[in-house]
C-alpha cells in the first residue's frame, strides 16, 4: 500500500467562513422593480438616463452583475431604452446602477472601413435617420450619402436628405444637383439656405426648420453628416440646445469637429433628436451586398434580367444594369448612380478605391 492510498477528501481541513455559511447561488436577480428610461449621452462609463415617467435626468453606471448577463458585452449607447435599480432620484451626486438593456427596435450601424468586420453602433431604436450635407463648404460627397442611404435601408428607417447652404451653389432649388440625382428614390429632402450670418455655422431658413419640425415630430431621429455642415446648429434651432457650432477649415476644406459624443435632446412638442459626431467615413463591412443593390431602389428593378449569381461588375459578367440605364430607366443620373453602386460593391469585395471614389467620400 502506498503512502497516500489511506487518503481521501474527507480528511482535508476547511477552514471555517468568518462571514457565515450561506450558500451561494448564480441564479442573477430578475431586476423587476427596475425603473425604465432613455440613454440620452454616454460618457467614459457615465450614463445619462431621462426617465420615461417624468423626463428627470438621472446619472447611471452598469451593474456588476450586468457583465454575466447576456447584455453584458452589449455597447449601451444613445437611444438605449434601460432598467435602472438604486437611486434614481437624479439628485446631485447619486448614481444608479443600469441592471438591463430593454429590447431595440432598431440599430444603426457602421465600421472603420469596409474590411473592418467589428460594428459600430451609432444610436439605437431611431425610425428616422436625417442626413445633413452642405451645398458647398464642405463640398457634397454624393458616396457619402448613397452610404447612409445603404445603413437607412439595413436598419430598415426612414432616411431623409437636408441640404444646407443652398445659397452658395450656383442652382439653389437644386444644390449640387443632388436633387435630380436622387430624383428617382422616394427620398424627402429639404433645402436651406443659410440665415442669420454668411459664416459656416449660420442657422438654417424659417421655412426649412418648419419642414424639419414637422418631419420629425413624433420620431427618434438620428442625424449624421461630415463636420462643418451645420448639423449642431440645425439640433439648437429645433431643440433650443447649446451645441456647440463652427466652420470650415480655409486650408483643408474640412469642417471642425464640435461634437465628441452622441446626445439625444428634446424636440418640441414631442420628437426627439440625437446629435452625432461629424464622421470622415462609413463602411458597410456589416451589409450583405445584396442588400446594397437593394438600396438603390433606382436600380434594383433592373437587376431582375441579370444572370443568376451576377455580380453587378460589367455587361461582359452578364450585368444588365447597363442597359438599364441606357434605356433611361433610372433617370438622369442613372450612370453615375450605377458608378456608386460597383463603387461600393467594389469596396465591400475588397478593392482598393480609385481617385474617384476617395473624392466623393467612400
Amino acid at each position: 500500500m502506498g503512502k497516500w492510498d489511506s487518503w481521501d477528501e474527507s480528511r482535508a481541513r476547511v477552514r471555517p467562513n468568518k462571514k457565515g455559511s450561506r450558500p451561494r447561488t448564480k441564479d442573477a436577480p430578475d431586476h423587476k422593480d427596475a425603473e425604465p428610461g432613455r440613454v440620452v449621452q454616454v460618457d467614459r462609463g457615465r450614463y445619462t438616463v431621462s426617465m420615461l415617467d417624468d423626463g428627470r435626468p438621472v446619472t447611471a453606471m452598469r451593474a456588476k452583475a450586468m457583465r454575466r448577463s447576456p447584455d453584458g458585452r452589449t455597447p449601451v449607447v444613445a437611444g438605449d431604452v434601460v432598467g435602472l435599480v438604486g437611486d434614481t432620484s437624479g439628485d446631485e451626486g447619486t448614481l444608479a446602477r443600469l441592471v438591463r438593456i430593454e429590447e431595440r427596435s432598431s440599430l444603426l450601424l457602421r465600421s472603420a472601413d469596409d474590411t473592418d468586420d467589428a460594428e459600430r453602433v451609432i444610436v439605437a431604436n431611431a425610425d428616422q435617420l436625417l442626413i445633413v450635407v452642405a451645398a458647398a463648404n464642405p463640398q457634397p460627397r454624393t458616396g457619402f450619402i448613397d452610404r447612409a442611404l445603404v445603413a437607412a435601408f439595413d436598419a430598415e428607417i426612414r432616411p431623409i436628405l437636408l441640404i444646407t447652404k443652398a445659397d452658395l451653389a450656383e442652382d439653389a432649388e437644386d444644390p449640387a444637383r443632388l436633387v435630380s440625382h436622387y430624383a428617382e428614390l422616394n427620398l424627402e429632402i429639404v433645402i436651406s439656405a443659410r440665415a442669420g450670418g454668411e459664416d459656416g455655422a449660420a442657422g438654417l431658413e424659417p421655412a426649412a426648420v418648419a419642414r424639419l419640425r414637422d418631419l420629425l415630430t413624433g420620431h427618434l431621429t438620428a442625424l449624421i453628416g461630415h463636420s462643418g455642415v451645420g448639423k449642431s446648429t440645425m439640433v439648437n434651432e429645433l431643440t433650443g440646445a447649446d451645441r456647440a457650432t463652427g466652420g470650415v477649415n480655409a486650408v483643408t476644406g474640412r469642417g471642425r469637429h464640435t461634437s465628441s459624443s452622441a446626445v439625444a435632446l428634446t424636440m418640441e412638442p414631442a420628437g426627439l433628436v440625437i446629435d452625432t459626431p461629424g464622421v470622415r467615413s462609413f463602411g458597410l463591412a456589416h451589409v450583405d451586398p445584396d442588400d446594397v443593390l437593394a438600396a438603390f431602389e433606382d436600380l434594383v428593378e433592373g437587376s431582375a434580367d441579370c444572370e443568376p449569381g451576377c455580380a453587378h461588375e460589367s455587361p461582359s459578367g452578364g450585368c444588365a444594369l447597363d442597359a438599364y440605364v441606357e434605356a433611361g430607366h433610372a433617370g438622369e443620373h442613372g450612370l453615375a448612380r450605377l458608378d456608386s453602386l460597383r463603387s461600393l460593391l467594389a469596396s465591400l469585395a475588397g478593392a482598393e478605391d480609385g481617385p474617384d471614389e476617395k473624392r466623393l467620400g467612400a
